[in-house]
Protein backbone atom coordinates (compact mmCIF):
# COMPACT_ATOMS: atom_id res chain seq x y z
CA UNK A 1 0.00 0.00 0.00
CA UNK A 2 1.40 3.43 -1.30
CA UNK A 3 2.36 5.70 1.88
CA UNK A 4 2.08 8.80 3.38
CA UNK A 5 5.73 9.69 1.78
CA UNK A 6 4.67 8.03 -1.59
CA UNK A 7 0.94 10.38 -1.61
CA UNK A 8 3.42 13.46 -0.97
CA UNK A 9 5.06 13.00 -4.12
CA UNK A 10 2.38 12.08 -6.04
CA UNK A 11 0.26 15.32 -5.37
CA UNK A 12 2.98 17.25 -6.12
CA UNK A 13 3.58 16.07 -9.49
CA UNK A 14 -0.08 16.34 -10.61
CA UNK A 15 -0.46 19.55 -9.00
CA UNK A 16 2.28 20.44 -11.75
CA UNK A 17 -0.23 19.71 -14.47
CA UNK A 18 -3.85 20.43 -12.90
CA UNK A 19 -3.39 23.29 -10.69
CA UNK A 20 -4.93 26.21 -12.90
CA UNK A 21 -5.88 24.40 -15.51
CA UNK A 22 -9.87 24.19 -16.31
CA UNK A 23 -11.01 20.13 -16.31
CA UNK A 24 -12.18 19.66 -19.98
CA UNK A 25 -13.31 16.05 -19.47
CA UNK A 26 -13.48 13.56 -16.65
CA UNK A 27 -14.64 9.84 -16.20
CA UNK A 28 -14.67 7.31 -13.82
CA UNK A 29 -15.56 3.63 -13.82
CA UNK A 30 -16.33 2.85 -10.46
CA UNK A 31 -19.95 3.72 -9.68
CA UNK A 32 -21.42 6.44 -7.65
CA UNK A 33 -19.67 9.55 -8.09
CA UNK A 34 -21.12 12.01 -10.56
CA UNK A 35 -17.31 13.21 -11.46
CA UNK A 36 -19.01 14.98 -15.10
CA UNK A 37 -19.78 17.94 -12.31
CA UNK A 38 -16.40 18.55 -12.41
CA UNK A 39 -15.85 19.43 -16.11
CA UNK A 40 -15.45 23.34 -16.65
CA UNK A 41 -14.44 24.01 -13.14
CA UNK A 42 -10.77 24.91 -12.11
CA UNK A 43 -8.50 22.74 -10.77
CA UNK A 44 -6.87 25.07 -7.46
CA UNK A 45 -5.43 22.45 -5.36
CA UNK A 46 -4.19 18.96 -5.37
CA UNK A 47 -2.92 17.64 -1.79
CA UNK A 48 -2.04 14.33 0.13
CA UNK A 49 -3.54 13.64 3.46
CA UNK A 50 -2.01 10.61 5.02
CA UNK A 51 -2.85 8.23 2.02
CA UNK A 52 -5.83 10.03 0.46
CA UNK A 53 -5.58 12.21 -2.38
CA UNK A 54 -7.59 15.31 -2.91
CA UNK A 55 -8.29 17.48 -5.98
CA UNK A 56 -9.70 20.26 -5.25
CA UNK A 57 -12.14 22.73 -7.74
CA UNK A 58 -12.97 26.30 -7.80
CA UNK A 59 -17.23 25.20 -8.21
CA UNK A 60 -17.08 24.05 -4.30
CA UNK A 61 -16.32 20.44 -4.71
CA UNK A 62 -13.22 17.74 -4.24
CA UNK A 63 -12.19 14.46 -5.77
CA UNK A 64 -11.15 12.14 -2.93
CA UNK A 65 -9.19 8.88 -3.97
CA UNK A 66 -7.56 6.39 -1.96
CA UNK A 67 -4.81 3.91 -3.54
CA UNK A 68 -5.38 0.87 -1.05
CA UNK A 69 -2.59 -1.59 -1.68
CA UNK A 70 -2.99 -1.07 -6.13
CA UNK A 71 -3.91 1.96 -6.69
CA UNK A 72 -1.73 4.36 -8.56
CA UNK A 73 -1.97 8.03 -10.59
CA UNK A 74 -0.29 8.14 -13.66
CA UNK A 75 0.25 11.64 -15.99
CA UNK A 76 -0.16 11.21 -19.74
CA UNK A 77 0.09 13.81 -22.71
CA UNK A 78 -2.89 13.58 -24.70
CA UNK A 79 -2.45 10.38 -27.13
CA UNK A 80 0.34 9.04 -25.41
CA UNK A 81 0.15 5.67 -25.04
CA UNK A 82 -1.00 4.25 -21.60
CA UNK A 83 1.31 1.57 -19.28
CA UNK A 84 -1.61 0.25 -17.94
CA UNK A 85 -4.82 -1.59 -19.45
CA UNK A 86 -7.71 1.45 -19.70
CA UNK A 87 -9.84 -1.06 -18.20
CA UNK A 88 -8.20 -0.65 -15.06
CA UNK A 89 -8.54 3.44 -15.41
CA UNK A 90 -11.03 4.63 -12.38
CA UNK A 91 -10.56 7.90 -12.76
CA UNK A 92 -9.65 9.73 -15.91
CA UNK A 93 -9.28 13.47 -15.66
CA UNK A 94 -8.09 15.72 -19.13
CA UNK A 95 -7.14 19.25 -18.85
CA UNK A 96 -5.49 21.55 -21.81
CA UNK A 97 -1.65 19.81 -21.88
CA UNK A 98 -2.77 16.53 -19.81
CA UNK A 99 -4.22 13.61 -19.00
CA UNK A 100 -4.01 12.12 -15.58
CA UNK A 101 -5.39 9.10 -14.92
CA UNK A 102 -5.66 6.72 -11.68
CA UNK A 103 -5.84 2.60 -11.74
CA UNK A 104 -6.59 0.28 -9.70
CA UNK A 105 -8.05 2.22 -6.53
CA UNK A 106 -11.20 0.92 -4.75
CA UNK A 107 -12.11 4.72 -3.68
CA UNK A 108 -12.89 7.19 -6.08
CA UNK A 109 -15.06 10.25 -4.14
CA UNK A 110 -16.68 13.52 -5.09
CA UNK A 111 -17.81 15.72 -2.33
CA UNK A 112 -18.21 18.98 -1.22
CA UNK A 113 -14.73 20.77 -0.39
CA UNK A 114 -17.29 22.89 2.78
CA UNK A 115 -18.37 18.93 4.10
CA UNK A 116 -14.81 17.24 3.66
CA UNK A 117 -14.21 17.75 7.20
CA UNK A 118 -17.33 15.81 8.48
CA UNK A 119 -16.66 12.87 5.92
CA UNK A 120 -15.38 10.27 8.36
CA UNK A 121 -12.59 8.93 5.81
CA UNK A 122 -10.78 12.60 6.72
CA UNK A 123 -12.43 14.51 9.10
CA UNK A 124 -11.20 11.55 11.86
CA UNK A 125 -7.94 11.53 10.59
CA UNK A 126 -4.75 12.03 12.53
CA UNK A 127 -1.83 14.44 12.05
CA UNK A 128 -0.53 14.23 8.87
CA UNK A 129 3.31 12.61 9.23
CA UNK A 130 4.36 14.43 5.43
CA UNK A 131 2.75 18.17 7.01
CA UNK A 132 6.04 20.27 8.17
CA UNK A 133 3.62 21.42 10.53
CA UNK A 134 2.83 18.12 12.26
CA UNK A 135 1.89 18.11 15.48
CA UNK A 136 3.87 15.44 17.22
CA UNK A 137 2.47 16.22 20.61
CA UNK A 138 -1.04 15.76 19.63
CA UNK A 139 -0.23 11.82 17.24
CA UNK A 140 1.13 10.76 20.97
CA UNK A 141 -1.63 11.41 22.80
CA UNK A 142 -3.72 9.43 20.17
CA UNK A 143 -1.73 7.05 20.68
CA UNK A 144 -2.03 7.30 24.12
CA UNK A 145 -5.47 6.53 23.78
CA UNK A 146 -7.08 4.23 25.84
CA UNK A 147 -8.68 2.37 23.71
CA UNK A 148 -4.87 1.76 21.88
CA UNK A 149 -3.57 0.67 25.23
CA UNK A 150 -3.87 -3.08 24.31
CA UNK A 151 -2.90 -2.90 21.17
CA UNK A 152 0.29 -3.84 19.45
CA UNK A 153 2.42 -0.70 18.81
CA UNK A 154 3.10 -2.31 15.52
CA UNK A 155 -0.58 -2.28 15.03
CA UNK A 156 -1.85 1.30 16.12
CA UNK A 157 1.07 2.68 14.58
CA UNK A 158 -0.96 1.89 11.25
CA UNK A 159 -4.14 3.59 12.94
CA UNK A 160 -4.46 6.28 10.40
CA UNK A 161 -6.92 8.52 13.14
CA UNK A 162 -3.68 8.37 15.80
CA UNK A 163 -0.69 9.66 13.40
CA UNK A 164 -1.66 9.70 8.97
CA UNK A 165 0.28 8.65 6.47
CA UNK A 166 2.26 5.32 8.20
CA UNK A 167 2.13 1.79 6.36
CA UNK A 168 3.65 -1.44 7.05
CA UNK A 169 7.21 -0.38 5.60
CA UNK A 170 7.72 2.94 7.84
CA UNK A 171 5.87 0.62 10.97
CA UNK A 172 8.58 -1.99 10.38
CA UNK A 173 11.27 0.53 9.97
CA UNK A 174 10.75 3.32 12.73
CA UNK A 175 10.27 0.34 15.56
CA UNK A 176 13.95 -1.10 14.56
CA UNK A 177 15.31 1.67 14.20
CA UNK A 178 14.13 2.94 17.90
CA UNK A 179 14.79 -0.79 18.67
CA UNK A 180 11.08 -1.27 19.94
CA UNK A 181 9.67 -4.99 20.22
CA UNK A 182 7.06 -4.80 18.04
CA UNK A 183 4.39 -6.53 19.57
CA UNK A 184 4.73 -4.97 23.19
CA UNK A 185 1.27 -3.32 23.75
CA UNK A 186 0.62 0.95 23.47
CA UNK A 187 -0.12 0.59 27.71
CA UNK A 188 3.51 -1.07 27.89
CA UNK A 189 5.35 1.59 26.71
CA UNK A 190 6.48 4.98 28.40
CA UNK A 191 5.67 8.35 27.09
CA UNK A 192 9.33 9.20 26.32
CA UNK A 193 9.43 5.74 23.92
CA UNK A 194 5.58 6.70 21.81
CA UNK A 195 7.33 10.57 21.65
CA UNK A 196 10.53 8.81 20.35
CA UNK A 197 8.93 6.82 17.51
CA UNK A 198 6.36 9.40 16.68
CA UNK A 199 9.51 11.99 16.20
CA UNK A 200 11.29 9.07 13.90
CA UNK A 201 8.32 8.33 11.87
CA UNK A 202 8.24 12.51 11.31
CA UNK A 203 11.54 12.21 10.37
CA UNK A 204 11.43 9.16 8.00
CA UNK A 205 8.23 10.16 6.05
CA UNK A 206 10.01 13.74 5.75
CA UNK A 207 13.16 12.47 4.86
CA UNK A 208 11.85 9.69 2.11
CA UNK A 209 8.72 12.73 1.18
CA UNK A 210 10.74 14.25 -2.34
CA UNK A 211 12.90 10.79 -3.06
CA UNK A 212 11.49 8.35 -5.17
CA UNK A 213 13.86 5.70 -3.87
CA UNK A 214 13.08 5.52 -0.69
CA UNK A 215 15.96 5.35 2.21
CA UNK A 216 15.88 4.67 5.94
CA UNK A 217 19.38 3.45 6.40
CA UNK A 218 21.11 6.55 5.46
CA UNK A 219 20.92 9.58 3.23
CA UNK A 220 17.82 9.88 0.73
CA UNK A 221 18.88 10.44 -2.89
CA UNK A 222 18.48 9.46 -6.57
CA UNK A 223 15.27 8.82 -8.74
CA UNK A 224 14.32 6.37 -11.13
CA UNK A 225 13.39 7.08 -14.44
CA UNK A 226 10.47 4.78 -15.52
CA UNK A 227 8.34 4.92 -12.61
CA UNK A 228 4.89 5.88 -11.82
CA UNK A 229 4.11 8.98 -10.23
CA UNK A 230 3.12 6.60 -6.94
CA UNK A 231 7.30 5.36 -7.54
CA UNK A 232 8.81 2.39 -6.00
CA UNK A 233 10.75 0.64 -3.69
CA UNK A 234 13.82 0.04 -4.59
CA UNK A 235 16.20 -3.23 -2.52
CA UNK A 236 18.83 -2.62 -0.34
CA UNK A 237 18.38 0.99 1.22
CA UNK A 238 16.20 -0.36 4.25
CA UNK A 239 16.58 -1.49 7.49
CA UNK A 240 13.68 -4.75 7.75
CA UNK A 241 11.17 -4.47 5.60
CA UNK A 242 11.11 -7.11 3.02
CA UNK A 243 14.45 -8.73 4.69
CA UNK A 244 12.91 -11.74 6.13
CA UNK A 245 15.81 -14.46 6.53
CA UNK A 246 18.23 -12.09 5.62
CA UNK A 247 21.30 -11.07 8.16
CA UNK A 248 20.31 -7.68 10.56
CA UNK A 249 22.41 -4.46 9.19
CA UNK A 250 23.01 -4.12 12.98
CA UNK A 251 24.13 -7.62 14.55
CA UNK A 252 23.57 -9.98 11.21
CA UNK A 253 20.64 -11.79 13.19
CA UNK A 254 18.58 -13.21 11.00
CA UNK A 255 15.40 -10.91 10.26
CA UNK A 256 12.23 -12.05 11.32
CA UNK A 257 8.72 -11.89 9.60
CA UNK A 258 4.97 -12.18 10.61
CA UNK A 259 1.33 -11.37 9.86
CA UNK A 260 -0.45 -9.88 12.28
CA UNK A 261 -4.08 -8.26 13.64
CA UNK A 262 -7.36 -7.75 12.92
CA UNK A 263 -6.58 -7.14 9.40
CA UNK A 264 -3.87 -9.18 8.61
CA UNK A 265 -0.29 -6.99 7.78
CA UNK A 266 3.24 -8.17 7.76
CA UNK A 267 5.74 -6.81 10.30
CA UNK A 268 9.50 -7.90 9.83
CA UNK A 269 11.79 -7.08 12.53
CA UNK A 270 15.06 -8.24 14.44
CA UNK A 271 14.47 -10.65 17.41
CA UNK A 272 17.84 -9.55 18.91
CA UNK A 273 17.90 -5.49 18.03
CA UNK A 274 14.19 -5.51 18.99
CA UNK A 275 14.16 -7.92 21.94
CA UNK A 276 11.32 -8.02 24.81
CA UNK A 277 12.01 -6.34 27.49
CA UNK A 278 13.42 -8.03 30.21
CA UNK A 279 15.01 -10.21 27.65
CA UNK A 280 18.40 -11.34 28.18
CA UNK A 281 19.23 -9.52 24.68
CA UNK A 282 17.15 -6.47 25.21
CA UNK A 283 18.87 -2.92 24.10
CA UNK A 284 18.88 -0.45 26.55
CA UNK A 285 16.25 2.14 26.72
CA UNK A 286 17.40 5.54 25.18
CA UNK A 287 15.73 8.89 26.68
CA UNK A 288 14.35 10.79 23.83
CA UNK A 289 13.30 14.40 25.79
CA UNK A 290 12.71 17.44 23.15
CA UNK A 291 16.45 17.58 21.96
CA UNK A 292 15.73 13.87 20.30
CA UNK A 293 12.95 15.19 18.63
CA UNK A 294 14.35 18.79 16.99
CA UNK A 295 17.52 16.17 16.21
CA UNK A 296 15.59 13.89 14.26
CA UNK A 297 13.28 16.22 12.54
CA UNK A 298 16.53 18.27 11.52
CA UNK A 299 15.01 21.06 13.71
CA UNK A 300 17.64 21.84 16.51
CA UNK A 301 17.90 25.90 16.92
CA UNK A 302 14.58 26.75 14.87
CA UNK A 303 12.72 28.27 18.05
CA UNK A 304 8.79 28.68 17.20
CA UNK A 305 8.75 25.90 15.08
CA UNK A 306 8.11 22.83 17.04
Amino acid sequence: MPEGDTLYRTAAALRTHLVGRTVLAARARIPGPRVERVIGSEVIAVEAHGKNLLIRLANGLELRTHLRMNGTWHRYAHGERWRRPAGRAVLVLEVADAVAVCFDAPVVELLETRAAALHPPLGGLGPDLCADAFDAAEAARRLRDPRRAGWAISEALLDQRALAGIGNVFKSEVLFSERVDPFVTVGELDDATLERLVARAWALLLANRTSAVLVTTGPVGGGRAGAGLSGALLPGRLWVYGRAGLPCRRCRSPISTHRHGVLPRSTWWCPRCQAPRGSPESPQARAPGREAIDRLTGREGRDGEH
